[in-house]
């Protein structure tokens, strides 16, 4: 059976299979070294449960990793958590519905909005004991903490976008997904989903699609990384659901309205959400500030990442 899926990046930071989603894939086995020490929970909430996990001393200022489509927490790379926590921050990561070991649905029919998922980022901070944490998202994940940011700006203290596009924004006129990454997505037709084999090599492809050029692409790394990503998955064809989620429209019009502090993260060579949709995040948004990283894709390379955690240590450290 082959299971037929979008072609195109859906609006509010849905994107086609991982790319939407994926961080670089350049995670080598040092990167799940030990480090901070990390626990495992499991938050159940609205006859939903969703997998987490913690790093480094509760008594510090919390942080809230949200990534996006069809990603577990996996791709918030252990060793990237580890380095975050090292810095002072209590660090959680989590599985999104449909992702991991958390809650997951029958393919193509999800009983959920991306408003339902922005809730579960609040309904973590809740099953920690938590009543206001610095929010870290990337793609789909910046979506859902702009949104969760906007419906409950007294539980988040400050905001950091990552390779993602403006909530509720008519973003028409900004460059959009690249060709290139278009034709590699049509690809995606022809996969067989409920196929591991078939699904990890398409993986493996998107992820060199998404990647920049300023740094290497470890293709071993990332083909390790999605094996145990899909390996670990409770039905990881049910991550698919994320490309019909609908939500958000509450917000139209009314990002201005954000008041966490904001921080964007966006590469200049991002072929998924080219970095115009990061510079009007950062211009819709008043205070926010903007780092652009030259040459970055739709990733968080490892190259970059003294970069991307010093400037959320600088920027968590204005609303502890």
């Amino acid at each position: 059976m082959t299971a037929s899926l979008p072609q195109c990046p859906r609006p509010h930071g849905i994107g086609f299979a991982v790319a939407a989603a994926m961080l670089s894939a350049t995670l080598t086995a040092a990167s799940e070294a030990q480090g901070a020490p990390m626990s495992t929970r499991t938050i159940s909430m609205n006859n939903v449960e969703i997998a987490t996990e913690a790093f480094g001393d509760p008594s510090d200022p919390p942080v809230l990793l949200v990534m996006g489509a069809m990603a577990s927490m996996l791709w918030w790379p252990q060793a990237f958590c580890e380095r975050l926590a090292a810095e002072g921050r209590y660090v959680i990561r989590y599985d999104n519905r449909d992702t991991g070991l958390s809650t997951g649905y029958e393919p193509s029919n999800p009983p959920y909005t991306m408003d339902d998922m922005a809730e579960d980022a609040v309904g973590v901070l809740d099953g920690y004991g938590i009543d206001k944490a610095h929010l870290v998202g990337m793609s789909l994940g910046g979506t859902l903490a702009q949104i969760a940011a906007l419906a409950h700006p007294d539980r988040v203290a400050t905001l950091t976008a990552i390779s993602t596009s403006p909530v509720g924004t008519d973003t028409a006129s900004l460059p959009q997904t690249s060709a290139a990454y278009m034709e590699h997505a049509a690809t995606g037709e022809a996969v067989d989903w409920t196929d591991h084999a078939q699904v990890i090599d398409f993986m493996v492809r998107d992820t060199r699609m998404i990647a920049g050029s300023a740094h290497p692409y470890d293709e071993a790394a990332a083909r390790a990384l999605v094996t145990r990503d899909v390996a670990r998955a409770r039905n990881f064809t049910s991550a698919t659901n994320h490309f019909m989620l609908k939500g958000g429209e509450a917000w139209a019009g009314r990002l201005a309205e954000l008041e966490p502090p904001l921080l964007v993260i966006h590469g200049t060579g991002d072929p998924i959400y080219p970095v115009e949709h990061g510079r009007l995040l950062a211009d819709t948004v008043p205070g926010a500030r903007l780092i652009e990283l030259a040459g970055g894709g739709h990733e968080l390379h490892p190259a970059d990442w003294d970069t991307i955690i010093g400037a959320i240590v600088a920027h968590t450290g204005t609303g502890e």
